[in-house]
């Protein structure tokens, strides 16, 4: 009894909960999801207790608390009810405001909140009239005016939004969206049949200058109809090299000071005389693990912005942890980036800028070509290959009395972390500093009993300036670097300066870096070194899975799974034996957009993209899951017709294999979920006394049934075929057909993949791994398919009529073909939603 108590209370607390959560204006479906998440219903009862809502609020405001108890930085909670305040009173109403507010307040000390920069930082009472937006959204129509005109009402609307957001941030969007609607049809009129018609995209040409064009061709492109569409440029946010002499960010000190870090114009002319005005980007993986499809977006953000501005990318790893690191990543990681199509830069240069060039690159080989100019490989570089240019740049960070040696140990330097407090050894002489520096270079002290750490502001609201450690004791061979070095640089050291040293124009990494931001200016600040442009976008997270390293090596590690490519997983290379093709992971990711707003993907918009793509690509055969035998009684036993199926449904140009043989026998078996006992309005298969159409054959009607003995259990039919074809049935089946008498079909394997996990966002609970789905990998051993499949090679990706979109694993074998499900046949995304592309 008192257990029924303790579920009755429970049930009675939760319908209390979910009442407040609806007050609020949230929807039924977002209040479930929240009171499924522990963590997140107690962030949003606080948010609500702390804005003092009484009688609940409306949609759009619930919606913002709703963003504040899930996005609202830890480090600021202590403005969050000042913050709460401006929500409620309506003065900060939209997201944009919303994600300024909470990029202010994870910097500003917990004395420091200045009202004004906060209200002007935040658009607070920037009103944006009618006027003003319609003479906004009359300039971005005339810009792209061409474009209109040529596309209509086929092209990419939001991508004239995202153009009036860039200009007027702080503009209600609806009212945006209404009056480009307007000025659209004053432009096109009423829409005509054509603007229905699916848009033919057709390929970028650029014409080079001429001081360009060695370095163009010497740059891959990716193929631009299939991942490039005309009508939109998500890129256009980041500024132009030329431009990296303004304030990058404001960095607060608890002593009242302000930092405001840039570039002075002798810096930046020199940075610009080095990349000859270009912009230079890194993908920088750690290589602790295979890539998964949040690094497809960090690909397409890094080496997307290269290619679009005619700029170069380089592939780094970050490579400053060997307890992880592991040579078979680093060789997936350059393999899988070809396989996405990208390729970091090769380029040339004339003699005129080798020697600077060599002051940057240091470590890179120069080779003659024969001529006057000299190319310069820089397809893949490594932290690991800056390591002695680090331990300089650490010496001299001491000698400006930037950074000490401390003897604390990870607990220590954690528990002073919390309590603010200096480590007893922060003050210790610069000599001193040094030669203990050198004595972990040269082995002499044990690992773990001294670090060498940033002297930064241990008093700093933004724990991300509490000293970090930038150089560690490891006694492990680097698998790059070798046995060489037994100390290795941190992250938080190395990142911002080989960004510096490589000239990188623009920094760019997701939102969970931005606290970093700080730091990163701070130690180039302290070596007076060159600052890239820093920006910060929303990671890559999609619903029913995890992308955490951490979480993916305990899957794969523990055996939840079968490996780093196993197909329910989202790595790329789990992704690439799934089926799904690279041009759909890029147009994905351009559909998605490169933005700062934090949120879940639904798994079904990456399949949307993944499905369109194999709509056009995957030739179509019939298969069989689970068969039901069917005879064909007025079919001749020894008879054998060969029928023609097609591969493509409309055809395929150019394409001599657009049909395939079928061969239709007296025996056929068709799905056990294709035929009922009773018949339906609705049921559009086989049942006693109805005929279907054989699918490119002819139409059968069912005559007998025979049941397993003593049983309801179907286990044949008989049917009769009308040779004449004169029946006209409703209902069409695929089927496949003993290939000659008493043989029997092509037997496969398919394996049938679901989502991974039960939950949307299975990372936030606490026992995760419990939420794994039990049925998200299926086995069936025996499918029949047509003769024309037993030729599938490993890769091949076909549409499996009727059922769904399958590739060839690499599991398969001379014996036996296997197949796994890509996606179903249908997509569940509603079309409305899907990001044009």
């Amino acid at each position: 009894m008192p257990v029924e108590e303790d579920s009755n209370a429970k049930a009675k607390k939760d319908g209390e909960v979910l009442e407040q959560f609806l007050k609020i204006g949230l929807d039924e479906r977002t209040a479930q999801n929240v009171l499924a998440n522990s963590k997140v219903t107690v962030n949003l009862l606080e948010v609500i207790r702390e804005a003092e809502i009484q009688e609940g609020c409306g949609k759009a405001t619930g919606n913002l608390l709703y963003t504040v108890s899930t996005k609202y930085p830890t480090n600021a909670l202590e403005h969050r009810p000042r913050l709460l305040k401006y929500v409620i009173s309506n003065k900060i109403k939209s997201n944009p405001q919303l994600e300024a507010a909470f990029g202010y307040l994870s910097v500003v000390g917990s004395d420091k909140f200045d009202a004004d920069i906060f209200e002007d930082k935040c658009g607070i009472g920037i009103d944006i009239s009618p006027d003003v937006i319609k003479v906004t959204v009359e300039r971005v129509l005339q810009n792209n005016m061409e474009l209109i005109l040529a596309q209509r009402y086929r092209m990419n609307v939001g991508g004239l939004l995202g153009q009036v957001r860039e200009l007027q941030p702080w503009a209600d969007g609806k009212i945006v969206k209404e009056e480009m609607d307007t000025q659209l049809k004053k432009i096109l009129g009423e829409r005509l049949p054509e603007d229905e018609e699916k848009l033919v995209k057709k390929k970028k040409e650029k014409k080079p200058k001429a001081e360009e064009t060695k370095a163009a061709a010497d740059t891959p492109k990716m193929d631009s109809d299939k991942i490039t569409p005309e009508d939109s440029n998500p890129f256009a946010i980041f500024p132009k090299p030329q431009e990296n002499i303004t304030v990058h960010t404001e960095i607060f000190f608890s002593d009242g000071s302000i930092w405001r870090p840039r570039n002075s114009r002798e810096k930046l002319q020199k940075h610009l005389y080095a990349t000859g005005g270009k912009v230079f980007t890194r993908f920088p993986p750690e290589p602790n693990g295979y890539l998964h499809v949040g690094h497809a977006k960090a690909m397409f953000v890094d080496f997307g912005l290269a290619q679009e501005t005619g700029g170069y990318c380089y592939l780094r790893y970050d490579d400053t942890n060997p307890d992880a690191e592991k040579l078979e990543y680093i060789e997936h990681i350059q393999e899988i980036i070809g396989w996405m199509g990208w390729k970091p830069f090769k380029v040339g240069f004339d003699d005129a800028s080798l020697f600077l060039y060599h002051t940057f690159f240091s470590n890179n080989v120069f080779e003659c070509n024969g001529s006057d100019s000299f190319v310069l490989e820089m397809q893949i570089t490594f932290s690991s290959d800056y390591f002695q240019e680090l331990y300089d740049l650490a010496v001299q960070l001491i000698k400006r009395g930037h950074a000490y040696v401390d003897h604390q140990t990870s607990d220590e330097i954690k528990e002073y972390r919390e309590k603010k407090l200096d480590s007893p050894w922060r003050d210790r002489p610069v000599a001193e500093s040094l030669k203990l520096f050198d004595d972990m270079r040269r082995g002499m002290i044990e690992e773990g009993k001294a670090t060498l750490r940033m002297k930064q502001d241990m008093k700093n609201d933004n724990f991300n300036m509490y000293d970090l450690i930038a150089y560690r004791i490891k006694f492990t061979t680097h698998p790059h670097a070798g046995d060489k070095w037994c100390i290795y640089p941190s992250y938080d050291y190395t990142h911002c300066i080989v960004d510096s040293l490589e000239n990188i124009t623009h920094s760019l990494c997701t939102l969970e870096f931005e606290s970093r931001r700080a730091s990163y200016y701070w130690l180039l600040e302290a070596l007076d070194m060159y600052l890239p442009y820093v920006w910060e976008y929303s990671r890559l997270n999609v619903s029913n899975t995890v992308l955490s390293k951490r979480k993916l090596n305990r899957l794969v590690t523990e055996n939840w799974v079968d490996g780093w490519d196993d197909p329910r997983l989202m790595t790329l290379a789990a992704l690439r034996r799934r089926g799904a093709s690279p041009e759909a992971l890029n147009a994905f990711c351009r559909g998605v957009g490169i933005t700062r707003s934090d949120n879940i993907i639904r798994m079904d918009l990456l399949e949307h993209f993944i499905r369109d793509d194999l709509n056009k690509n995957a030739r179509r055969s019939m298969v069989v899951l689970n068969p039901l035998k069917v005879i064909i009684t007025n079919f001749k036993d020894s008879v054998v017709e060969e029928l023609e199926a097609k591969s493509w449904p409309e055809g395929k140009d150019g394409d001599p294999s657009s049909t395939y043989k079928v061969p239709l026998t007296r025996v056929v078996y068709i799905e056990k979920s294709d035929f009922r006992l009773v018949n339906s309005k609705e049921f559009y298969g086989l049942s006693p006394g109805k005929s279907v159409l054989l699918r490119y054959a002819y139409p059968i009607k069912c005559i007998d049934v025979i049941f397993k003995e003593n049983t309801q259990e179907v286990i044949e039919i008989h049917a009769e075929y009308d040779q004449a074809k004169t029946t006209k049935p409703k209902g069409v089946l695929h089927w496949v057909a003993e290939p000659s008498a008493g043989v029997d079909p092509l037997k496969i394997e398919v394996r049938l993949f679901d989502k991974l996990f039960l939950s949307e966002n299975p990372g936030e609970l606490d026992d995760w791994l419990a939420d794994l789905n039990p049925n998200s990998k299926v086995v069936i051993e025996d499918a029949l398919a047509v003769p024309a499949l037993k030729h599938a090679k490993i890769g091949d990706k076909f549409q499996f009529e009727r059922i769904g979109y399958f590739c060839v694993d690499r599991d398969t074998t001379a014996e036996k073909l296997v197949f796994n499900r890509t996606v179903t046949l249908r997509s569940s995304y509603p079309k409305d939603l899907v990001p044009q592309s």
